[in-house]
């Protein structure tokens, strides 16, 4: 029988961090290990950096600094992007974390931009914002930024450059190891969880170069999702697809090597995310001889494409990754448009509601298809889905619902998958719970795949409303639970998220978890006994006991430690007695 309880260990820890000064959380090593840095005070300070267009003037200047009496002006930049840049490969290690930071300035308004580039192992090059700030003549920070690469990684370069042609000034560089942080010891959020359904995350390659990120994963997470890395646009391999043939698309799992590593050597399960989708897919995927200025295909050629590209996929999975679990796939991904209509014709690089699909099939027809190649070539147990995102507008919510059911007849769809990128503002939890309802009715599975609550700021009281909403929200998932399988949170701290500049995750930058998190510990239904295990950095395991939760609320006094039904400095020493014994 469940309880609507607080979770006693939480009141605990509310307890003692508000009565005293005690630590509850294991401390941090905050030495980092300085790999380069400099305030440019000399001419010879600039030699490590190389211009990215070849016309920059890099030289040491006094006309400026934020510390010290030099810094590093940049001038002669004819294009925005022009700019300094530090090779890394012979500085840095790969699968190790490091953070980059500065200040910086520039002559007017600005935005200046730290990014990082480098070239995989079929030679395409990539680039990555780290960090964006904006200056109006006057110096600005960069904060430490973190950055990793992994092995088949080459000519991996940070470089600045801005929003124009502006010159730049450039102090305090630093290029350190990123400081090892150990986690916090608080209850592990899939073993609360466990009860009622799996909770997963977003990780992309860079996971394998960041303890704290591995950390959390290892105890919060049983389940992955990668963020990009088995997208059609990171899996198709152009060339070997003009090789093979207009009808045989070829695919390379190179870009995925890292995260598939990491789950098979960390036995993870992957939802794997996605097969048909109309962004992140090449245009040239759907035309002629795979050329970017070939007609379109035709639906028939299309279909060879699709089926022959899902068998590749999971041919592949299967043979290099064999022990690596696919418990689900997405295999369609946002097919429908808020008001429930089919996306317009067209590559997806002209607008955003456009699909290359629905260029050639003239409508939706493709989804059946998609289901039906997936059925055939997945591997036994695994799952297939629909996911959409604004999946609580009434519109794509009676689409989603109608498609479900028409594949479930035909034993296609075996669940929906409700991606939940939601804000405090909006929707509200009642209609998020209405389309969850609605879901649910169908029979089929319900997985939320990828779930984030953006909010304005990180104030205090901007982030007791996100708590809320996340709290009503995993309520809601836990009222569903006999229909829901897993809740997938989309990343792992906030900085790390695709939509960092709004704070929408459970922790923070510094691994640290928010109010968010505890709001969806200690608003649980928690079933009556229940016992909590988690490991800290140092791998040393730390257990709590099975508690037997009183009979009704009332007899539940928040932060009692010592059972004397009041709240005084009494408790604030059996807590530290526990956190004492824990360690």
């Amino acid at each position: 029988m469940k309880k609507s309880i607080k979770r006693i260990f939480s009141g605990l820890i509310g307890t003692a961090m508000l009565c005293t000064s005690l630590p509850v959380v294991y401390a941090e090593d905050t030495t980092a290990d300085v790999i380069f840095s400099s305030s440019f005070e000399n001419d010879s300070d600039v030699s490590a950096f190389t211009g990215r267009g070849g016309v920059e003037s890099i030289s040491v200047t006094k006309d400026s600094a934020h510390t010290g009496e030099g810094s590093m002006l940049v001038s002669d930049r004819a294009k925005n992007w022009n700019g300094p840049q530090l090779l890394l490969d012979e500085r840095c290690e790969a699968g190790v974390e490091y953070t980059v930071s500065a200040w910086v300035r520039t002559e007017w308004y600005s935005t200046i931009n730290l990014s990082m580039e480098y070239t995989d192992s079929s030679g395409e090059r990539h680039y990555s914002n780290l960090k964006s700030v904006t200056s109006q003549g006057e110096w600005v920070e960069i904060p430490e930024a973190k950055l990793s690469f992994s092995e088949d990684m080459t000519n991996v370069y940070v470089y600045f450059e801005c929003s124009d042609t502006a010159n730049i000034y450039i102090d305090d560089f630093k290029l350190a190891k990123a400081p090892t942080v150990e986690i916090e010891d608080i209850p592990s959020l899939k073993e609360v969880y466990a009860p009622y359904f799996h909770i997963g995350t977003a990780i992309g390659n860079g996971i394998s170069s960041s303890q704290p990120l591995k950390d959390l994963v290892a105890k919060h997470f049983d389940r992955v999702t990668p963020g990009n890395e088995l997208k059609p646009e990171s899996l198709l391999d152009r060339n070997a697809c003009i090789e093979a043939g207009n009808d045989n698309p070829q695919i390379s799992l190179k870009n995925a090597k890292s995260f598939l590593n990491y789950c098979r050597d960390n036995k993870i399960a992957v939802r794997g995310h996605t097969l048909v989708w109309h962004s992140q897919t090449p245009d040239w995927f759907f035309k002629e001889n795979y050329a970017d200025d070939g007609d379109y295909v035709s639906k028939e050629t299309m279909l060879k494409r699709m089926e022959n590209y899902i068998k590749n996929v999971m041919s592949a999975l299967a043979e290099e990754y064999p022990t690596v679990e696919f418990y689900a796939w997405d295999v369609v991904n946002e097919a429908w448009l808020d008001d429930g209509s089919v996306r317009k014709p067209g590559g997806y690089n002209i607008d955003t509601n456009t699909s290359g699909w629905v260029q050639v099939f003239g409508d939706n027809s493709f989804i059946e298809y998609a289901f039906e190649y997936a059925r055939k070539y997945a591997p036994e147990g695994c799952a297939l889905f629909y996911n959409d995102y604004n999946e609580y507008i009434d519109g794509k919510t009676n689409a989603i619902y109608n498609m479900a059911m028409e594949l479930k007849e035909k034993g296609l769809i075996d669940g929906i998958g409700m991606q939940s990128h939601l804000d405090v503002g909006y929707p509200s939890v009642s209609q998020y719970r209405k389309a969850l309802e609605k879901f649910a009715s169908t029979g089929l599975d319900i997985q939320v795949t990828e779930l984030d609550i953006t909010t304005p700021s990180n104030s205090e009281s901007d982030l007791k409303k996100q708590a809320e909403i996340y709290d009503g929200i995993l309520q809601a998932c836990v009222d569903y639970s006999d229909h829901i399988s897993a809740v997938t949170f989309w990343g792992i701290t906030d900085d790390g998220s695709w939509r960092a500049s709004k704070y929408p995750l459970l922790f923070d930058a510094d691994y640290k978890a928010k109010p968010a998190y505890y709001s969806i510990i200690d608003g649980l239904d928690v079933p009556a006994t229940s016992s909590t295990t988690t490991e800290a950095t140092t791998t040393e395991t730390v257990t709590t006991t099975a508690t037997t939760a009183p009979s009704s609320d009332d007899d539940v006094v928040y932060g009692d430690a010592n059972a004397d039904g009041k709240v005084d400095v009494a408790d604030v020493v059996a807590v530290a007695a526990y956190v004492g014994s824990a360690e």
